[in-house]
C-alpha cells in the first residue's frame, strides 16, 4: 500500500495555509505556533528548524519531541472523518493538527483548543 501524499509533502508547504486560515479569521500566526508547540512539543526554534529543512509531514511528527498526552481529547470531524476513529497513527496526528487549526479559525478560545481544564 502506498503512503498518502500528505506524508511526503513538506510541512513548510502547508504551514502558510494554516497561518492564512487563522489570519483570515483575525487570529494570529503566534496562535498557530502555540497550537503546534502544544501538540508536538517543538520549541519555536525547533519548529523554525523543521520549516527551514522542508521536513515532510511523516518526519515532522515522527521527530516531534513530545506529543501531547491530552491530544486524545481532540474529537470531531475533519475532512468528513471523525479524528478519534482514524487508526493510522501518523494520519491521526495530521488530522489532530487540522482540527485544532479549524477550531482556532472558528473562534474558539485557546484554553478550549489546548484542552486546558478549568480550575473550579
Amino acid at each position: 500500500m502506498t503512503k498518502p501524499k500528505i506524508y511526503t509533502m513538506s510541512f513548510a508547504s502547508v504551514y502558510p495555509h494554516y497561518v492564512k486560515k487563522a489570519e483570515r479569521k483575525d487570529r494570529a500566526k503566534e496562535e498557530v505556533d502555540e497550537i503546534i508547540h502544544w501538540l508536538t512539543g517543538y520549541s519555536q526554534e525547533g519548529l523554525e528548524e523543521q520549516l527551514e529543512k522542508q521536513t515532510d509531514f511523516e518526519t515532522f511528527f515522527a521527530e516531534a519531541p513530545q506529543m501531547n498526552s491530552s491530544r486524545d481529547q481532540i474529537k470531531g470531524v475533519i475532512c468528513g472523518v471523525r479524528v478519534e476513529e482514524i487508526e493510522e497513527p501518523t494520519m491521526r496526528e495530521i488530522r489532530y493538527l487540522d482540527k485544532l487549526i479549524d477550531e482556532l479559525a472558528k473562534g474558539k478560545k485557546m484554553e478550549k483548543i489546548l484542552r486546558k481544564r478549568s480550575k473550579n
